[in-house]
Parts: structure tokens; C-alpha cells; sequence
């Protein structure tokens, strides 16, 4: 073998090389990176989410049954969309987030909201949620929390579903869409799978955390599982779940049936355009000014 032919393999095996981990480098591009500002603020929202979220559990023996979210939901709306807009414009800052992320936020939101108008979320009928997994998935964990906020809040103007009841949704599916960027890296029909198998299950949890800002004053206060201030957290605890089982995990599964075959259907075809998108708009390029 002559030294021409070597160099030539060498040359070959470098330029292999370097596409792959120019794959490897698009498969982690990221619209927002969540630098430790963006981190910090983020769990901080997710904080007081949860707070908000497991307040019945913990409420003073004193409070009345009705009085768990007649209140805070407002407070909890005005103080989630500060937070959210403070992520977005501290990446903007550091210059992690440009007008191409921006822009596919509106578009993605935009989707999303859409879907929800021909479904009212009447038998678990909701397909608003498939699109936070992929998008979550293919733009990272960051892009995803702020994308499912936007789309529920977006949705919510379009339906006229603005209420009580909204931050609770946001928060859900803003959880959603950041999971789905914190799953293991896989590829053709493992991926798949997987992402079809955290669509059901995030489905349900879903369900089950919009139960639990719901259930102190939806249950009533002489049933079985009546919320009952004062009583503990346990059986406060034993109680929920004797009611989220009971009244809505048919409406639960229905849920996650239609999200896990909705991504084994046309989760492969979402995630290419979605990767198409995101090699065009190059998030991680360096911006260089001439």
C-alpha cells in the first residue's frame, strides 16, 4: 500500500469521523440551553409549582374545604409568567436564545394550540399534549418546559379556557415537555417506544396532579374521600388517591392511550421534521460577526 493510498484512508476515516460527531452534535442541539441562570430560575417555578400543587396536603387544620385554590390560582398565574418570561429573556441576554428559537416557540405553541380546539378533553380526548414530547425531545428539556406553559396558555385564549385551573395546567404540561428532554439518547424504533411509553405514563401523572389542586373542593365534604382540613398528610394522602382512582383515572388512561399511539403513529415523521428544523436553524453554531 503506497503513502498516497494511506493518506487517502486517513483522510476518509477523519471526514467519518467528524460527520459523526456532527450527527452526534445536531442530535443534542439544543434551542435553549438552560445555562445556570436559566437552571436556577426554572426550578424555582417548578418549586413553587409543587408548593402550589401539594398545598391541600399540608393546609392548616382550621382552613375550610373550599378554601385550598380559591385564592392562590391568580397569584400563581401572575408569578409563573414573570418566571418564564425571565428564562427567555436571560438566555436572550447571554445569547443562547435567537430570533430562530423565538420563532419556532411561536410556531410550535401555535400547533399546539390548535389541537386543542377540536378537543375538549371529553373522554381523556387530548392530543394537545403529543406534540410538547417530540418537540421537548428533539429541542431539550429547557425548550420543552417553556414550550408546553406557552402552548396551555395559548390554548387556553383561543378555547376560552382561562380559569382557576390554568397554572396548574401550565405547570403540568411544562413538566411534561422537560421530561421529555431528559430521556436517555436512543434511536429508530427504541426511541420510539420509549417515547410512546413516557407519553402514557406523563399522561397519567398529568391527570393526577390536575386531580390534586382539584379534589379539596370537587369531592365534597361528606363522601368517603372528602378532603379534610387538619386531618394529616397521610390520610389526606390515602383520600386523594381513593379519589383519583375512583372518579377519573378512565379519563386518565384514555389520555395516555391516545398520546402513546398518537407518537407511535406519527412520532418518527414529527421527529425528522423537527431535526430537519433544527439542523437549518442551527441553534449550537457559533454567531460570528463579520
Amino acid at each position: 500500500m503506497t503513502s498516497d493510498a494511506v493518506t487517502s484512508d486517513a483522510v476518509a476515516s477523519d471526514a467519518v469521523a467528524s460527520d459523526a460527531a456532527t450527527g452526534r452534535a445536531r442530535a443534542r442541539s439544543t434551542a435553549i440551553r438552560l445555562r445556570p441562570r436559566a437552571s436556577v430560575l426554572l426550578g424555582v417555578t417548578s418549586l413553587i409549582g409543587m408548593a402550589a400543587f401539594c398545598w391541600p396536603l399540608v393546609i392548616q387544620g382550621h382552613a375550610g374545604a373550599n378554601q385550598a385554590h380559591s385564592a392562590d390560582a391568580p397569584w400563581l398565574f401572575v408569578a409563573v409568567l414573570p418566571l418564564l418570561l425571565a428564562v427567555i429573556l436571560g438566555e436572550m441576554a447571554e445569547g443562547t436564545l435567537d430570533a430562530k428559537a423565538i420563532a419556532l416557540l411561536g410556531i410550535l405553541a401555535a400547533c399546539g394550540a390548535a389541537l386543542r380546539i377540536p378537543s375538549p378533553g371529553v373522554a381523556g380526548f387530548e392530543p394537545v399534549f403529543f406534540l410538547l414530547i417530540p418537540s421537548g425531545r428533539v429541542f431539550g428539556r429547557g425548550f420543552g418546559f417553556v414550550l408546553g406553559a406557552v402552548t396551555i396558555a395559548a390554548s387556553a385564549l383561543i378555547t376560552g379556557g382561562i380559569g382557576p385551573w390554568l397554572p396548574f395546567q401550565m405547570f403540568g404540561a411544562a413538566w411534561m415537555g422537560f421530561g421529555a428532554g431528559c430521556l436517555p439518547p436512543l434511536r429508530g424504533r427504541a426511541e420510539l417506544a420509549m417515547l410512546a411509553g413516557y407519553a402514557a405514563v406523563s399522561a397519567i401523572l398529568y391527570g393526577t396532579l390536575l386531580n390534586l389542586w382539584f379534589w379539596p373542593f370537587g369531592a365534597g365534604t361528606t363522601t368517603s374521600f372528602s378532603y379534610s382540613p387538619g386531618a394529616g398528610a397521610l390520610a389526606n394522602l390515602h383520600s386523594f388517591v381513593f379519589f383519583d382512582l375512583t372518579t377519573s383515572l378512565g379519563f386518565d388512561i384514555s389520555r395516555a392511550v391516545t398520546n402513546a399511539v398518537l407518537v407511535l403513529l406519527l412520532g418518527r415523521p414529527v421527529m425528522a421534521a423537527l431535526r430537519r428544523a433544527s439542523r437549518r436553524a442551527a441553534f449550537d453554531a457559533p454567531v460570528v460577526y463579520h
